[in-house]
């Protein structure tokens, strides 16, 4: 089961960013292709029989599988990424972190009015980031058909926030 190759492969590493913080560190996946193409197979039957236009992916380890998934589904990836990094017309986002703010964007002329987007991250955590993204995804007229992410940390209830975006709420692996 791709959950069990999950928790298997990823390095957990304690006190990291910070004292009392066990991170997990999606690098490990990278190093192993079978692993990696198992995950987006996964992520694809998870998605099976639903309409995707695109996957949105959230800066930066958002890109990693995000893009590959939209690859294979034969769809457009749009990154999301951090203020000041894409260089087109940008739609904006401020939203409120643990300790302080954070602000994303997305070119405005990615996303087409009606489209149904996948939001993917490799971690859900308090959902802040998944809902800027979502945030943005609505604001261009898309609809949030569902999130994707490798691995849920569910003990912080991320997954609350996000219902009102998308009740399809696809972890690998939950923690």
């Amino acid at each position: 089961m791709i959950s069990q190759k999950i928790h298997t492969a990823i390095r957990e590493v304690p006190d990291f960013p910070k004292p009392g913080i066990n991170f997990k560190d999606i690098t490990t996946l990278l190093l192993d292709p079978v692993i990696s193409n198992e995950i987006v197979d996964a992520f694809i039957e998870c998605l099976k029989g639903k309409k995707i236009d695109a996957i949105v992916g959230v800066e930066s380890r958002g890109f990693l599988f995000g893009f590959l998934l939209a690859n294979k589904m034969n769809i457009p990836f749009i990154p999301i990424r951090k203020v000041g990094k894409l260089p087109g017309e940008t739609l904006k986002y401020k939203y409120d972190l643990e300790y302080g703010s954070a602000e994303v964007e997305i070119h405005k002329s990615d996303i087409k009015k009606g489209w149904n987007i996948v939001v993917h991250d490799d971690l859900l955590a308090t959902g802040g980031t998944a809902c800027a993204a979502s945030e943005l995804i609505q604001k261009l007229g898309a609809n949030v058909a569902a999130f994707a992410f490798l691995i849920s940390l569910d003990y912080l209830n991320g997954n609350e926030k996000l219902e009102k975006y998308s009740k399809e709420i696809i972890s690998l692996k939950k923690y």
